[in-house]
């Protein structure tokens, strides 16, 4: 059987612009994705080309240099690129960015940063995890030291930060005071060009999203000023972080059922024609269960995540709910994933085949964005 990928959030509109963005992928994203695992990451020319396409921060209002779109426009975009394994452009952190700017920053520093990462010029990152810090981010020890001026030192070290390598601008969770528990934590802007004490350590080695740059990331005495201080007030970084969560883990619930139609298909079209004992190995009864149970998943998990996309423009999707979507999307992922991958014999372990990028790029979704032990707990706070 085939799925039936039309959302039911979709219009004709929309369905125009993801014909827009399979374009653009299909020419400017996967003809390089090998060569970009390799590298480890994927340059700064692809940013600038889809800035000029008008589909980054597509849901970021016109008037700080966005499309003026909602969240469905980025979903296309994280759909169509999930469902080709291509993990390189992590277009998801930098929009997450862009939105901590726009629901968060002063008016200064929207006009002063969204325009340029929406055109592409600016890459962007957010730096929480630490070497001793994951999910506990009361336990974080980067320090920003207030001047007499007004202005802030900042001293850490970030590691895990994806886009860390091309990142213009990034978004430094600090403490400023050190005595207030989670009301000391802010988060500070930094622009990486030419700033002094900020260094990029190691693209990460990781088993999965080989084309994606993570990286380590150092500030030593780095100087910025007090208008770099995000929303212009201290102590305020823990609770703009638990805002955005939401968004955030609606993107990764979004990828994670795209991940599985992409995975879905692959498998139905290698079973349909691979043979075996003089017959398609789509013609097993182990084959066609599989695929109906996969099948069904999806269709299941479709419903689910729509409500949720719908709920989120509609500004009513809250976190447990999201985080219903990050868990049950990440976990269901790598089960069928993991299925697809078995029907594909001895070629799903190889690295040419998408099947086999997706289980290894498949496994992390469990693990950031909040682990899914961490969804577990946020759920059950809401029974």
């Amino acid at each position: 059987m085939s799925i039936d990928f039309r959302r039911s959030w979709s219009d004709d509109d929309l369905e125009l612009y993801r014909d827009n963005v399979v374009r653009f992928i299909e020419t400017e994203v996967l003809p390089h994705d090998e060569e970009a695992r390799r590298r480890g990451h994927v340059g700064h020319e692809v940013w600038r080309k889809a800035g000029a396409l008008g589909l980054l921060c597509t849901d970021i209002p016109e008037a700080y240099g966005g499309a003026g779109g909602d969240f469905r426009h980025e979903a296309v975009f994280y759909e169509e690129m999930a469902r080709r394994a291509l993990s390189g452009m992590a277009n998801s952190v930098h929009t997450i960015v862009a939105h901590y700017f726009l629901n968060h920053g002063t008016e200064a520093q929207k006009q002063r940063y969204l325009p340029r990462m929406a055109r592409g010029e600016l890459v962007g990152a957010i730096a929480m995890t630490e070497p001793g810090a994951g999910s506990d981010l009361q336990a974080v020890r980067t320090r920003a030291e207030r001047q007499g001026d007004g202005s802030y030192r900042i001293h850490g070290s970030k590691t895990f930060i994806t886009n860390g390598f091309l990142a213009g601008v990034v978004l430094v969770v600090a403490k400023t005071d050190t005595s207030q528990g989670a009301k000391g934590i802010s988060i500070f802007i930094v622009e990486t060009e030419n700033c002094a004490g900020y260094r990029v350590g190691r693209v990460l080695d990781k088993i999965g999203m080989k084309a994606q740059d993570t990286s380590e990331l150092f500030f030593d005495d780095v100087h910025v000023s007090e208008d770099a201080l995000l929303g212009g007030s201290e102590g305020q970084g823990f609770f703009q972080l638990m805002g955005d969560l939401p968004y955030e883990r609606l993107i990764i619930g979004v990828s994670a059922l795209a991940t599985m139609e992409g995975a879905y298909q692959a498998t139905l079209d290698y079973v349909r024609d691979r043979r075996a004992f003089g017959k398609p190995v789509a013609e097993f009864q182990n084959t066609k269960f599989k695929l109906a149970e996969i099948a069904t998943q999806i269709k299941v998990g479709r419903a689910f995540i729509d409500r949720c996309v719908e709920d989120l423009v509609a500004g009513k999707l809250d976190t447990a709910t999201a985080s219903m979507a990050k868990l049950w999307g990440s976990e269901t992922q790598g089960r069928v994933v993991d299925e697809c991958l078995q029907l594909f014999g001895g070629y799903g372990f190889m690295s040419e085949y998408m099947v086999a990028r997706m289980y290894a790029d498949g496994r992390v979704q469990r693990i950031f964005g909040g682990t899914n032990e961490i969804m577990k707990e946020v759920i059950s706070r809401a029974l």
